[in-house]
């Protein structure tokens, strides 16, 4: 019982806030998971609380119906796979197409792996060619694009093949076939996924590396960290506008700009940003986790 009013009090407290803007519902939301957190014994809801903050993190990078963000990007860096597995026939007369599809995906990666089933050695795959049809980020087109191999993979063997765009949609079929006086062949096929990065100018970088933080706290079930971050979250929040709503009018400069002193109060900002990166990067293993994601925040910060 006692959990059901534990999950009860979680599901209000996300409707009320659902109506709100981004930062103060993520604001809501963490404080409803440091007090989950704090009665908790071994009923912790990670599975809730794990949804919760990735609707959170969404909210802050700005996600768009198609996918994509206002204040985060995709890029080629492998955040996963989407794997499948092939029978390739041995045709003298007949090549065999095989197709997987996925999203967010830059390279293709085809494999003859070594054994077929368990111990039986995998037979050589005549890869024709790769035809990739996909939706660019970006864009709503469709566009196709055939990569030429014309050759044998032998087992053991993996060929990747980089996409000239980051595809938001992708079907990749290859056109294959095993060798005839041998028998079928097995080949795997992955769709390597891209990372999603903030944005150096995100007015919510802070708070989506806290978010995260938490993430990972749920995963090792640290109540603590995810107390602590959680209470770090709602506190850097409690009151933040977004962007184009902080903006202002913008200033005429009639005259040349003489370089100035960096301003004090920044000045103080930054070194207590960088005392609480201290702070985490000497803590449990998701505030070191934390404390990374920060630092990688403030670096690009000072790019810009």
């Amino acid at each position: 019982m006692k959990r059901w009013i534990v999950l009860a009090m979680l599901a209000g407290a996300v409707e009320a806030a659902a109506a709100g803007p981004a930062a103060q519902r993520v604001a809501d939301d963490a404080m409803v998971i440091d007090r989950v957190a704090e009665v908790s014994k071994r009923d912790l809801p990670r599975d809730l609380l794990k949804r919760m903050i990735s609707e959170d993190i969404d909210l802050l990078r700005g996600k768009r119906p198609d996918g994509s963000y206002e204040y985060a990007t995709w890029e080629r860096f492998e955040a996963s796979r989407i794997r499948d597995s092939f029978s390739i026939q041995a045709k003298a007369d007949k090549m065999q197409q095989v197709e997987i599809k996925g999203t967010w995906v830059y390279r293709v990666v085809i494999e003859v792996p070594e054994h077929r089933l368990v111990v039986r050695k995998n037979r050589p795959v005549w890869i024709e060619r790769v035809d990739v049809d996909f939706v660019a980020e970006g864009s709503s087109q469709n566009q196709l694009k055939s990569f030429e191999v014309k050759a044998w993979m032998q087992p053991g063997e993996l060929k990747p093949i980089d996409l000239p765009e980051i595809a938001r949609q992708t079907s990749v079929k290859v056109i294959a076939v095993a060798d005839p006086k041998g028998g079928y062949a097995n080949l795997d096929l992955a769709l390597v996924q891209a990372k999603i990065v903030d944005k150096a100018d995100s007015p919510y970088g802070d708070a989506v590396a806290s978010a995260k933080a938490i993430q990972r706290a749920l995963d090792n079930g640290e109540v603590p960290s995810i107390r602590s971050m959680a209470q770090r979250l709602g506190t850097s929040l409690r009151g933040a506008r977004p962007m184009a709503e902080a903006a202002v009018a913008p200033t005429v400069v009639t005259a040349p700009v003489t370089p100035q002193r960096p301003d004090p109060a920044a000045r103080v900002e930054m070194q207590a940003e960088l005392q609480l990166i201290e702070d985490l990067l000497t803590g449990t293993e998701s505030e070191r986790r934390e404390g990374l994601d920060r630092l990688h925040q403030v670096i690009r910060r000072l790019r810009l």
